[in-house]
């Protein structure tokens, strides 16, 4: 141990894509749930009665209740120290990126995102492509942020450096 005083990490935000992306499923399960109510009492057979109120439970299940659960399973969590992204139901996958490791942080926004104030913000890393948060809230307030806990991580590492002597490798 070298005796060096490390700051705790802790979280500065947990973030999911923008709520908007629940409207079309709101409007499924309530349209879906209408047309399964109003199709159960219209219909004189007992077997369409049955087959409406089925189509309309897969509907609201498939296409309102899936894209929310998927919307709450994924997540990009901001802390003093990195930058962790997780997505997935069935399959989780986890990103995660330092903040001492990226280079820059760019804003995405389309013209829908722009109303919003939403995003899409880019943290370049140096490697093939860059680590997409996709569609969040608030988006250049989270990119001024994650620009500022990069700049704090680049200095205090390379501060450590000068004291401990260590001099990058030159190539």
């Amino acid at each position: 141990m070298t005796g060096e005083f490390r700051e705790p990490e802790r979280v500065i935000v947990l973030l999911r894509a923008h709520a908007r992306t629940l409207v079309l499923p709101v409007f499924v399960v309530v349209g879906a749930s209408g047309a399964a109510v109003y199709g159960a009492f219209a219909l004189d057979e007992p077997w369409l009665r049955i087959a409406v109120a089925a189509v309309g439970a897969l509907a609201i299940l498939l296409l309102g209740l899936v894209p929310y659960i998927r919307w709450l399973a994924s997540h990009v969590l901001i802390t003093t120290r990195r930058i962790v992204v997780r997505r997935g139901l069935g399959v989780r996958t986890r990103q995660e990126v330092l903040h001492s490791r990226s280079y820059d942080v760019s804003l995405r926004q389309s013209g829908l995102q722009r109303l919003f104030r939403s995003g899409d913000i880019l943290v370049n890393t140096g490697l093939d492509r860059p680590i997409v948060l996709r569609d969040l809230p608030r988006a250049a307030l989270v990119q001024e942020a994650i620009s500022d806990l990069m700049e704090h991580s680049r200095s205090s590492v390379a501060e450590a450096r000068r004291q401990t002597g260590a001099t990058p490798i030159a190539g």
